[in-house]
């Protein structure tokens, strides 16, 4: 069976674009595929954020992925730096890491233009990526267009890694992307990609009142100045979320009633509140149960931890024993 490997940063609680573009097709891909899903808070730390909560996010990711429908019997499910085979892989992984092709990254560049002193951590991300996956020797990725350059990096490193030190039989695969069927999920201002750090998202786990107070002023079509004035659904950021949440009869009369100034932006947005607060109750609610038992939450983590190093201590010694470290054997 196919290995697929994928993770999530805990910098805070998921939300719906975590859902559409990632975690709702795991859930799909568990059923096929040999699944591993990483809590990274290695990844997570480098950029500043808060100690105090940083466990408490972890286990609150964790949580929303369950809920959602990753299932520990099926998948492996752990914390990053529960593995240290993770970190270790990535040291040896720098030694044949291009560093013209880190600066390059796109992602690399957006999160550093704005900060006067650059942690190396954020360079070498790439790197932490590329042993996050080929540890466990997955072949397929499941990831959306804006990763698709962080995955050609991680096949990079297995080319390089294989032709220095596996030059007649490649030992790490170069893993395929799985992309994932929703394409970027726009977040409420209508202009970037949905991100908790920018305040423009719809926590998976939001109340009904959260998600409505949440909806009520996001940006929709802007030629809409009135109630009165005709829309274009097919640039308001809202109508595709309509078609994420919403049936195919409510879609089509958005459409038309958009077009037709048939009602308000208002109507709308009161219309995917409903179908949005339906279709993620189920998950509110599993939520509110594994919170109440967060030494159960643990427990899990942990199982997953040890599944997941049991492969991970096999590829690091096997990738010693290659490099010619002493004792690798």
């Amino acid at each position: 069976m196919d290995r697929i490997f994928s993770g999530v940063q805990p910098t805070g609680d998921l939300h719906i674009g975590n859902w559409l573009g990632a975690v709702r097709n795991w859930v799909a891909l568990q059923e096929r595929y040999d699944t591993i899903i990483c809590v990274v808070d290695l990844h997570a730390v480098t950029i500043p954020y808060e100690v105090a909560t940083l466990e408490v996010r972890t286990r609150d990711v964790a949580i929303g992925l369950m809920a959602a429908g990753i299932d520990p019997e099926r998948a492996i499910l752990f914390v990053q730096s529960a593995v240290p085979e993770h970190a270790e892989l990535n040291w040896l992984f720098t030694s044949v890491a291009p560093l013209g092709e880190l600066e390059r990254m796109t992602q690399f560049k957006d999160k550093t233009e704005k900060l006067e002193s650059i942690p190396a951590g954020l360079l070498c991300y790439p790197i932490l990526q590329a042993a996050d996956i080929l540890l466990y020797l997955a072949n397929k990725v499941p990831v959306g267009e804006d990763q698709l350059q962080h995955l050609e990096f991680t096949r990079e490193i297995s080319r390089r890694w294989n032709a220095a030190y596996a030059p007649d039989a490649p030992y790490f695969p170069e893993p395929q992307a799985l992309l994932t069927p929703a394409k970027r999920i726009v977040g409420l201002d209508g202009k970037a990609k949905m991100s908790k750090s920018l305040g423009n998202t719809v926590g998976l786990l939001d109340s009904p009142d959260e998600i409505w107070a949440k909806l009520r002023p996001a940006a929709t079509d802007p030629a809409r100045v009135t109630k009165k004035d005709p829309g274009n659904p097919e640039i308001c950021n809202l109508f595709e979320l309509h078609r994420h949440f919403s049936s195919p009869e409510t879609i089509a009369e958005v459409d038309v009633k958009c077009r037709t100034a048939g009602w308000g932006c208002l109507d709308c947005k009161r219309r995917l509140a409903d179908a949005m607060i339906e279709t993620l109750a189920p998950i509110r609610e599993r939520a509110t149960e594994l919170k109440r038992d967060s030494a159960g939450v643990d427990a899990v983590l942990a199982r997953g931890a040890e599944r997941a190093r049991a492969i991970a201590t096999k590829t690091l010694s096997e990738t010693k024993r290659r490099m010619g470290f002493h004792g690798a054997r």
